[in-house]
């Protein structure tokens, strides 16, 4: 018989963690061993989550007071800037992926410029592996400490980095423009959230100052071997979950769409639609799955390259389980093959 793994996931009271416990309800080789929330200790995860009073799960506790002796890996899905401190305090021989966007940027002072102060646990930060699996899934294998991607970056990085490492289109001319659901932004309550803010409505935010745009400039970078900068927009849908990107290079349709299916052939999670076809994100939505699409623009030398995924899943708690279940050496795919809801 298989080894059972003990997990904790710290933060379990938000959407990130309550996704995680969903996915692993079902995982043949994971037990959750710990559920903490601070202000929610105490309760039961069914009382934070009616959907999930079927399971037999712990109560949720402080992060003091879980017993981490016997904990094989945690997920911390706490919020930007409160991982760093709690994960330095975690024993060191624990394997960590990290959903927050705190160890996702490599250079200490490009992380200080976007986010508006000094990393707090630098020895940490040299360590931790970039989260996308499909390009950094040797190194997270071995690693210790995973950081998940922002939910937007992965949508984007998914569709431009093949092409860049391919070289088959221009480093100078790549734009993104991209819509997500509300469920990016967190289960706090916040104004600009509301159902009445948001439904009958679509608008652009965070205009030139998203804050993945570090992801895409050093994951770009890196591929490209020279400074690569994007014009990225993200817009707000009055939906719940899912995000589309449409991306528009200058390249040839055959080319680009060549590259993408080269890069992702065998790639279980990854699904590259026949060349013409655009993606949709109610095809996707509650799955691990990523669906791509190319489309020849009317300008000769203009292509139209489509990414969809769940921010929920793929783009957070099922690339978290992916990439843990990389890390404690079981099968990649194991918990996240259940087929996407629909309609």
């Amino acid at each position: 018989m298989s080894k059972t793994f003990n997990v904790a996931i710290l933060g379990a009271s938000g959407y990130t963690g309550a996704e995680l416990v969903r996915l692993i309800a079902t995982h043949p080789s994971i037990r959750i061993a710990a559920l903490t929330a601070d202000r929610k200790a105490g309760q039961s995860m069914g009382e934070v989550f009616p959907h999930l009073r079927h399971l037999d799960l712990p109560r949720l506790t402080a992060i003091d007071a879980v017993d981490f002796a016997g904990i094989d890996l945690a997920f911390c899905a706490l919020p930007h800037a409160t991982s760093q401190e709690v994960i330095a305090k975690l024993p060191r021989d624990l394997k960590v992926v990290d959903l927050s966007a705190d160890f996702r940027i490599r250079d200490p002072e490009v992380y200080a410029k976007w986010y508006g102060h000094e990393h707090l646990a630098l020895d940490l930060q040299a360590e931790a592996v970039y989260g996308l699996t499909e390009f950094y899934r040797d190194e997270i294998k071995s690693a210790r400490l995973v950081a998940g991607t922002g939910c937007n970056a992965a949508t984007g990085i998914y569709a431009i980095l093949p092409l860049l490492r391919a070289g088959v289109i221009d480093p100078e001319m790549i734009l993104i423009d991209l819509a997500t659901g509300v469920s990016g932004a967190g289960r706090s309550p916040k104004e600009g959230s509301l159902h009445s803010e948001v439904s009958e409505g679509y608008h652009a935010y965070n205009v030139a100052k998203h804050r993945h745009l570090a992801e895409f400039d050093q994951e770009f970078t890196k591929a490209a071997g020279r400074p690569v900068e994007v014009t990225f927009t993200p817009h707000l849908l009055p939906q719940n979950r899912g995000i589309l990107a449409t991306v528009y290079v200058r390249g040839e349709p055959e080319a680009v769409h060549k590259a993408l299916a080269e890069t992702y052939a065998g790639e279980p999670f990854m699904v590259v639609l026949p060349l013409g076809e655009a993606p949709a994100t109610r095809h996707v939505r509650g799955s691990n799955f990523v669906h791509l699409g190319v489309v020849p623009d009317r300008r000769p030398g203009w292509v139209m390259v489509f990414s969809t995924l769940d921010n929920l899943t793929k783009g957070s708690s099922g690339q978290a389980l992916q990439n843990a279940n990389l890390m404690l050496g079981l099968p990649e795919t194991a918990g996240l093959m259940a087929a996407p809801l629909f309609p």
